[in-house]
């Protein structure tokens, strides 16, 4: 049989309690002290809050007023996509050529102070441009030559270049580009898309499984087709596409380049530049 309490099992019995019982809520003293560690806590958050965003704010201030960051078009993880599968040696030139660049730009002086002592441009030579132009194409395929530009004449380099050209440190700046540019772009094509002779050219540089891996620039494609196809022909002194760039260079005609690299020569002449044939298939086989 259950057991079934009684209502004083239940309920407290008041006349129980004495008076001398200690109350069943906490002292004043014991609240008043909570009270102080709750306003203390408070004081403390807010100002360390404040210290923390005040420090936040000199940081940025640093950054962006004294050490003034160069926003290149042309990233780092890019630069570092294109060493995967390099030599030691590779490497640490083609790091030390970003890290040359990235010493110079921090150097320049705003554009606006340049202007003001009326510095005059840095004047490219014809393989500067070359490797400017071709530099700027290579990076972003948002990059166009303006409608603006003269073919026939030299570019204006600010168009084409990340840095002040009137700074103290511009001609520096345009001989680690050249270097830059050819040791991450050994082999540019410039082409067009539909002719049988730039796909005969891209399939013979594919099959050499190139490291780093050619660039295809199907100019006939492009939004600046009719600046940056006399701008390439003055440049490289040819006549037509497509034209094949090897470390900055125009190897010839269509019939010589198909020669070289029946006996063999293209192949040692991509080599020359620092990419390596056969390297991105080597790569591939590692993953497996």
């Amino acid at each position: 049989m259950s057991h079934r309490r009684t209502v004083s099992s239940r309920h407290l019995d008041m006349s129980k309690i004495s008076l001398d019982s200690p109350p069943l809520t906490p002292p004043l003293h014991v609240l008043n002290t909570f009270a102080s560690a709750n306003k203390k806590s408070k004081a403390f958050w807010h100002r360390t809050t404040f210290l923390a965003l005040f420090a936040l704010l000199a940081v940025t201030g640093y950054i962006f007023f004294v050490a003034q960051p160069s926003f290149a078009p042309v990233a780092f993880g890019e630069a570092n996509a294109s060493t995967n599968g390099l030599s030691a040696s590779q490497r640490l030139s083609q790091l030390a050529s970003h890290a040359r660049l990235a010493a110079l730009r921090n150097k320049r002086p705003s554009t606006s102070a340049a202007a003001s002592t009326g510095v005059p441009q840095v004047t490219l030579s014809t393989a500067q441009e070359l490797a400017a132009v071709s530099s700027f194409i290579a990076s972003l395929p948002q990059n166009v030559i303006p409608a603006s530009v003269d073919p026939s004449k030299p570019i204006d380099p600010q168009l084409v270049l990340d840095f002040d050209t009137r700074g103290p440190h511009a001609a520096e700046e345009v001989e680690a580009m050249v270097t830059d540019t050819w040791t991450r772009n050994p082999v540019i094509l410039f082409s067009k898309l539909h002719s049988p002779v730039s796909r005969e050219l891209k399939v013979m540089l594919s099959e050499m499984n190139l490291l780093p891996s050619p660039v295809f620039i199907d100019v006939d494609q492009r939004a600046d087709e009719d600046v940056l196809v006399p701008l390439i022909l003055r440049l490289t002194t040819s006549i037509d596409l497509p034209i094949l760039l090897i470390g900055g260079k125009t190897i010839g005609s269509v019939a010589e380049i198909r020669y070289l690299h029946a006996k063999g020569e293209l192949q040692r002449i991509i080599s020359r530049t620092g990419a390596q044939v056969d390297g991105g298939k080597k790569k591939k086989g590692r993953k497996h």
